[in-house]
């Protein structure tokens, strides 16, 4: 682990560097986009699929565009859709971190190279495209698959009315998603790495992300009925290896298929679109794949979502737009491994709520603001904190501002979006007296182009 020193050292070269990116960013003689490989593909500028002009929340032409299979082209010809994008930060928590905030870091203030990432984004033939991500991740110095959904479409006709459906082909449950309430896609869009986090999430929130592969069935049905099934396998050490998903030592050994099902209904009233639905998965699960025990953990998740968004002036890809998204997952363990493994109780509960509500003025600023908690069974075992609990709850507030993504942008095939965002906690893994030391101020620059 690098001292805090080093980190003093190398801070003026990375700021340097945020600084020229930053410079660059803006001299770029080139309409913008989240992805921007999508807006080549459709002629369309980021504003018309996402809300702020950057994804990856989305507008309804947004999750029409994704229903499809990425695969609309509004007669422009074909060309490889392939994009990436670079995610640059500063970290300062409220308390340093003993020890660093991470391996090559310092404890606080510290600047990094998030993420830099290249995607096959788009069309594959008429009825099959794409989301391919391969990242490297700049915190932990690694290159590695990202989030991936291959999608095949057909239309048809169901009892007299028009439906869509076909196969997802993807690495993370909810990554396939049409909605920003679901874990793989929900606020906050780009958070800290060098932040500390809470102890405990439920598995459905990112615990199998490109640990696994799944074959899906999905349809949506006159507009207003969506359904999906969609079966998981754990991915093998080699694989996950060769994919760069490390540590691998340890990782958990998942038992036979994951089941992950989605229901939804929606509605568009003018300006007004509502969804409401549940999703969830079942997984059983050898912690680091010891099979000794006999009989593996067991996760349930059971979750309600709701969306509702507001267009100031649906014929305006510009206009002002309110978004709410809300999630409630329980997350039911039987712990028949663990608990005669490493001794934690035999049955265990896990809640996570989170509610956020942004408005984008101009598709240009956009102010969100989310309160989240979390709370479970205490089980010193399971969650290395004192007292075992792994409570947690605060509030996110940031602001975002996206200078291009629209029609009149002078920049076309790139996009930037800078943020500010405060991390505050109420209580922080069981601990209210202690949970405003974790309270974290993160800045980000994210750039997108399409060559």
């Amino acid at each position: 682990m690098h001292r805090a020193s080093h980190g003093t050292r190398y801070r003026p070269r990375v700021l340097a560097c945020l600084l020229w990116l930053g410079l660059a960013c803006g001299l770029l003689d080139a309409p913008a986009r989240a992805v921007p490989s999508f807006a080549e593909q459709t002629g369309q500028p980021c504003a018309a699929c996402h809300v702020g002009a950057f994804g990856p929340q989305l507008k309804p032409f947004g999750r029409e565009f994704k229903l499809y299979g990425y695969t609309s082209t509004e007669g422009k010809p074909w060309r490889p859709p392939v994009a990436m994008t670079i995610q640059t930060s500063f970290t300062h928590t409220q308390d340093a971190q003993p020890g660093g905030a991470a391996r090559w870091f310092a404890p606080n203030n510290n600047f990094a190279l998030d993420q830099s990432s290249l995607y096959y984004a788009g069309r594959i033939d008429k009825s099959t495209g794409g989301f391919i991500e391969m990242e490297y991740d700049g915190i932990a110095r690694q290159l590695q698959i990202g989030n991936v959904d291959v999608r095949h479409i057909k239309e048809f006709t169901l009892f007299g009315v028009d439906a869509v459906g076909g196969l997802t082909l993807n690495d993370n449950p909810t990554v396939q998603d049409l909605w920003n309430s679901t874990p793989a896609w929900g606020f906050p869009y780009n958070a800290s790495a060098l932040a500390p986090q809470p102890v405990a999430a439920t598995l459905i929130d990112g615990g199998l992300g490109q640990r696994v592969a799944g074959l899906g069935l999905y349809s949506l049905w006159g507009d207003l009925l969506y359904t999906e099934v969609t079966a998981y396998r754990g991915l093998g050490r080699d694989v996950l290896n060769a994919t760069g998903i490390v540590p691998v030592t340890g990782a958990p050994g998942i038992d036979g298929f994951v089941p992950y099902w989605r229901l939804a209904v929606q509605k568009d009233y003018d300006r007004h679109f509502f969804e409401i639905g549940t999703y969830g998965l079942h997984a059983n699960i050898f912690p680091g794949g010891d099979t000794s025990a006999g009989t593996p953990d067991t996760y349930t998740d059971t979750a309600a979502d709701l969306n509702y968004q507001f267009i100031v002036n649906p014929k305006s890809v510009i206009s002002d737009m309110l978004s709410v998204h809300g999630t409630i997952v329980h997350e039911a363990q039987s712990l028949g491994s663990s608990s005669q493994v490493l001794g934690t109780n035999n049955f265990n509960r896990l809640d996570t709520m989170r509610i956020d509500a942004s408005y984008s003025f101009s598709a240009t600023v956009t102010p969100t603001i989310q309160y989240f908690r979390t709370s479970g069974t205490p089980d010193a075992a399971a969650y290395a904190v004192p007292g075992g609990r792994p409570n947690t709850a605060g509030v996110i507030a940031e602001i975002a501002y996206v200078p291009w993504g629209k029609p009149d942008s002078p920049v076309q095939f790139f996009n930037m979006r800078v943020a500010a965002q405060y991390v505050a906690y109420t209580e922080f893994n069981g601990s209210a007296h202690l949970a405003s030391g974790n309270n974290a101020l993160y800045l980000s620059l994210w750039c997108a182009l399409h060559f």
